[in-house]
């Protein structure tokens, strides 16, 4: 099977002090910067926050594809991700991203069938298999109505 590629285009314009725009073709800008620990400003998306949200974002829509491929959909899903910045021979990096997805489903019976997917979602991220970090996620399956899903 051939498989295509894709090229992606983002812009970024200085602004101010350390502070920019990130716009792309037909996209609503975003206003990006430092973030308060390299003297930024706590109320703009710095880097390492556009980072940690690509690789949720991408564990997201990977799982609903894997998903819908299953004939899955979830009742609902939402998850966290913290990412670990550390100074690795005098370079600062991410060195972990931990993605916590809360996965709701309709019955017992979609329970497994949504773990196997999200948990093929982590080797087939995009994201994921594109950044040094080590990323793991760790995937919260529960029962619509509050029953206790079995793992």
């Amino acid at each position: 099977m051939a498989h295509k590629s894709f090229r992606y285009k983002a812009k970024t314009t200085w602004t101010s002090e350390r502070l920019g725009v990130l716009a792309g073709m037909g996209k609503p800008s975003i206003i990006v910067g430092s973030p308060p620990e390299f003297k930024g400003k706590p109320d703009n998306w710095a880097p390492e926050e556009l980072l940690i949200g690509s690789v949720n974002t991408c564990i997201l829509l990977t799982f609903l594809t894997l998903a819908q491929g299953r004939g899955l959909i979830p009742a609902a899903y939402d998850s966290e991700a913290d990412g670990l910045l550390e100074n690795v021979d005098g370079k600062y990096l991410i060195t972990e991203v931990t993605v916590r997805p809360r996965i709701t489903v309709k019955g017992q019976a979609d329970v497994e069938p949504i773990r196997e997917a999200i948990e093929g979602a982590e080797s087939r991220c995009f994201m994921s298999n594109s950044v040094k970090a080590k990323v793991t996620v760790i995937p919260d399956v529960v029962v619509q109505g509050g029953a206790v899903a079995s793992k």
